[in-house]
């Protein structure tokens, strides 16, 4: 384990470790797997991702998005035409995770029952 995170929950302050910064911006159902969609696919549309992630709804799609807009993981560009553009790609900060994700990845094909 780290140094900083051993520290944290030696000092019983978790809440203060970058450990339970990146797990509350990155938790969720659904937050994971929209990064990482995009991070496959790279600048995709609303409908799209709904396709690729099959079992989200509308409503936790866009509210999720919203949130990972908020934490700056995502870049959100709208265009101004009709009907309404709008496209989704990850952030540089986004795109940081990434081998955060394919080390997860690695750890599940090694370890998968």
């Amino acid at each position: 384990m780290g140094k900083s995170f051993m520290q944290a929950i030696q000092n019983s302050r978790l809440e203060d470790s970058g450990f339970y910064y990146t797990l509350s911006i990155i938790s969720g159902k659904y937050k994971m797997v929209i990064l990482y969609t995009l991070a496959t696919f790279g600048i995709l549309r609303f409908n799209e991702m709904q396709r690729f992630i099959r079992t989200i709804s509308y409503k936790t799609l866009s509210a999720t998005l919203k949130e990972l807009e908020e934490d700056k993981l995502i870049i959100r560009t709208e265009y101004p035409q009709v009907p309404p553009k709008v496209e989704y790609r990850l952030s540089p900060r986004g795109e940081s995770l990434i081998p955060v994700f394919d080390s997860l990845c690695d750890w599940g094909e090694k370890n998968r029952l």
